[in-house]
């Protein structure tokens, strides 16, 4: 039961934008920059972003050498330096809007540990250099002289380095699209879950209070970026969601004889330090059809995974005790590419960030908001 005053103000808007995580915020403030008369409101199932905005690992990156050779396996040379471009322009240009101190971020390099069944990728980094080398004007990618130093188990056989990757903190991030969003007078309703949208007539209808309140919304266009959550709305829709793990341990105690983003087994297995603890996740490979699901639990043969590699190679000798675990649902597909075109009536669609939410959700809400705009 609404009053007056509630159905006059709050259910019909210019544009509304379903998931409040990177894309669907920055679709609402690209959107509002083209259009500031519009009136726009996102919705939101959660207190937080539902999928993986606020749950990643905070990696500011845009392929590991291993990753890059994988994908020219199965896409074209063209296809992947167009691929890294998206993710590195995208990763410069929220450095660009918001700057490193307001993101958190820091240049600390990526780098990759290779075994020793890995040696052929080596062989393959100068052709990588010389693929990227239009887009970064140097060479991408380094062989460190002494994989040792940084005190990882004999198994790590060399270490490459990406000297273009950093870090930075997802909830900054979001805290500085809220501000944004804010400051252009976006509304953002939580605790909403959207059960069913009419193209042709502009309508979204969902829950909320618990599923106690029936609401219908009237707009004049329609913008899904749920993810790996818009099967559920959109049921024909190329997504296959993944789960990801992660781990994050207590204050270590002990010194930590490296710094960086670092990557395992082309880009799925994933670690840095955050406030000197161990920040351990991914390892999805090892288990993919039970990791393809939106169900937010831990897989506990992930977890012994990256626990055994935690205590046997990224600290040998070391014990790593654990203070908290969570998991975040991604959205891949086929390829590679993300989702961005327009559905049917009055409603677009901006998806499938395969992993990459960090540093290409600023671009794909800006390309968005343009095909909205257009509509």
């Amino acid at each position: 039961m609404f009053s007056y005053w509630e159905k006059k103000h709050f259910f019909d808007y210019g544009l509304i934008v379903v998931g409040s995580g990177f894309v669907g915020l920055s679709t609402a403030i690209h959107y509002k920059k083209k259009n500031p008369l519009a009136n726009v409101l996102v919705l939101e199932r959660g207190v937080f972003p539902s999928g993986a905005s606020t749950k990643n690992a905070g990696f500011a990156c845009f392929g590991s050498l291993t990753e890059i050779l994988s994908d020219l396996n199965s896409m074209t040379e063209d296809e992947v330096l167009a691929l890294v471009e998206r993710r590195y322009k995208g990763l410069n240009s929220i450095r660009t809007q918001f700057g490193d101190s307001i993101l958190g971020y820091s240049p600390s390099y990526g780098y990759e540990l290779l075994e020793n069944s890995q040696q052929g990728a080596l062989d393959e980094m100068k052709y990588v250099n010389e693929l990227l080398r239009p887009l970064f004007n140097d060479d991408v990618f380094s062989l460190l002289g002494n994989p040792g130093a940084m005190g990882f188990s004999s198994q790590i056989k060399w270490i490459v380095k990406n000297e273009f990757e950093g870090e930075l903190d997802p909830g900054k991030y979001l805290s500085a699209l809220w501000k944004l969003a804010q400051e252009f007078q976006i509304r953002i309703l939580t605790g909403v879950t959207v059960t069913e949208i009419k193209h042709k007539e502009g309508m979204v209808a969902g829950e909320g209070g618990g599923g106690k309140e029936i609401l219908e919304f009237k707009s004049d266009k329609i913008a899904i970026c749920t993810n790996a959550f818009t099967n559920k709305l959109l049921p024909d829709t190329a997504i296959q969601p993944g789960r990801g793990l992660i781990l994050l341990s207590e204050p270590l105690g002990f010194s930590i004889p490296w710094r960086g983003t670092f990557h395992m087994d082309e880009g799925y297995v994933y670690f840095r330090q955050v406030e000197e603890r161990l920040l351990l996740g991914g390892a999805r490979n090892k288990d993919f059809k039970n990791e393809e699901t939106t169900e937010f639990a831990v897989n506990p043969k992930i977890k012994l995974y990256l626990e055994k590699l935690a205590n046997e190679v990224i600290f040998p000798g070391e014990k790593v005790v654990w203070e908290t675990e969570w998991t975040g649902i991604m959205a891949f597909g086929k390829i590679k590419s993300p989702i961005i075109r327009h559905l049917e009536g009055k409603t677009a669609v901006g998806v499938r960030l395969g992993g990459m939410g960090v540093a290409i959700g600023w671009q794909v809400g800006r390309e968005l908001s343009g095909l909205l705009s257009e509509m």
